[in-house]
């Protein structure tokens, strides 16, 4: 018996609509790139904001300066002082400008290459003079009810932190408010640690959208328990697919924090690794809470599933109970609809009041028995 042709054979298969959800809408393709040499500086990307926005932040534990800059060279004044600087750069579509600020601190065309490349893994190179990280930073659009995916880059020097985001930095906001009112560690802490404390934001933005999927699955749940139908289905895979992306975008972070832990490089302070050490453990956590929200979303599917099936087990047991009834009155009627001509009834003059006599009370007592067994 075929119960419904909308439910996929395999439970864990994700159709392929979501599928295609996973890769992120690229308006200039990969395929640019083709042919050209390594480290070509070349956008690939959708461009998110109109206008590239440079942020530049000195700070040290009694000083600090915050303002807006429109090109490379209004840095200089600020790169040999011993204060650390904070570089901020929203909008990867100015290439030339990404390819002035490698030139200006020698930093490698392959790191600008992957700062450019949104689709590049997160990843980590460590140098002499620089450490670069590439991640991706999850937020949740609850108007449009998805994940957005963004890359930030980070480059830490001896004394500079640059950062590189898609679009806007306000995710940023609660390191720049410690910077400005002087609360927690970062104005008495080295470059390394806003390296640390900038990518602890990142992280922790993986527990904000881990917590709204956790929402949508118990809201899903009640759904699904109270009034299981079809379309519940497709909000089903759409978590799945969530936290597919999730995974996809934590899971090299792990090996990230891992290398910073263990890797001696004169770049990060001794000092420093507990924090580090402590963003590794952020990782693993929110890797165990995707797991179990996984197995979750399954238990979903086959409580779906298990709800579908009761459904249709209860509407075979109503027609199989009106069936059962039409047996007998079935039987009754073919007898004396065969018009024999010796059958004594038919002259009878109250045969037909009779015959419906006896049909009534043999539905009264089949629908009574039933109803005693508990059959509906």
């Amino acid at each position: 018996m075929k119960i419904n042709s909308d439910i996929p054979k395999n439970i864990l298969d994700v159709p392929v609509n979501l599928i295609k959800q996973l890769t992120p809408n690229i308006k200039k393709k990969t395929s640019s790139k083709v042919g050209l040499p390594p480290g070509s500086i070349i956008y690939v990307g959708e461009q998110k904001i109109e206008k590239v926005k440079i942020t530049l932040t000195e700070y040290d534990e009694k000083n600090v300066e915050i303002c807006e800059i429109n090109s490379v060279e209004e840095i200089d004044p600020y790169t040999d002082t011993p204060q650390v600087t904070w570089v901020n750069v929203c909008g990867l579509h100015d290439t030339e400008l990404i390819k002035r600020i490698g030139e200006k601190f020698n930093i490698h065309p392959l790191v600008l290459e992957d700062i450019l490349n949104t689709e590049t893994r997160p990843k980590i190179e460590i140098t002499d003079d620089y450490i670069f990280i590439a991640m991706k930073m999850l937020t949740y659009n609850k108007s449009e009810d998805q994940v957005d995916t963004e890359q930030v880059s980070f480059i830490l020097g001896n004394s500079f932190v640059f950062s590189f985001l898609e679009k806007s930095d306000s995710v940023f906001k609660p390191i720049k408010d410690r910077i400005t009112e002087q609360f927690g560690r970062v104005r008495k802490q080295p470059s390394d640690y806003l390296f640390y404390a900038l990518m602890d934001v990142v992280v922790d933005q993986y527990f904000l959208v881990l917590e709204q999927i956790e929402q949508n699955i118990e809201s899903l749940d009640d759904e699904v328990i109270k009034d299981g139908d079809k379309s519940q289905v497709e909000k089903i895979y759409s978590l799945k697919n969530k936290l597919l992306l999730t995974r996809r975008s934590l899971w090299p972070l792990r090996e990230i924090f891992n290398r910073l832990t263990r890797e001696e490089t004169k770049l990060i302070n001794k000092k420093i690794v507990p924090y580090l050490r402590d963003l590794l453990d952020h990782t693993m956590h929110i890797t165990e809470t995707i797991e179990f929200q996984r197995e979750i979303t399954n238990g979903l599917m086959e409580t779906h599933l298990s709800m579908m099936s009761y459904k249709m087990n209860e509407v075979m047991k109503v027609l199989t109970v009106i069936a059962t009834i039409f047996i007998p009155l079935t039987f009754i009627v073919g007898i004396y609809g065969m018009n024999f001509p010796n059958m004594p009834e038919m002259k009878w003059p109250w045969a037909y009041f009779a015959l419906w006599g006896v049909m009534i009370s043999v539905v009264v007592f089949m629908a009574f028995y039933f109803r005693r067994k508990k059959w509906f």
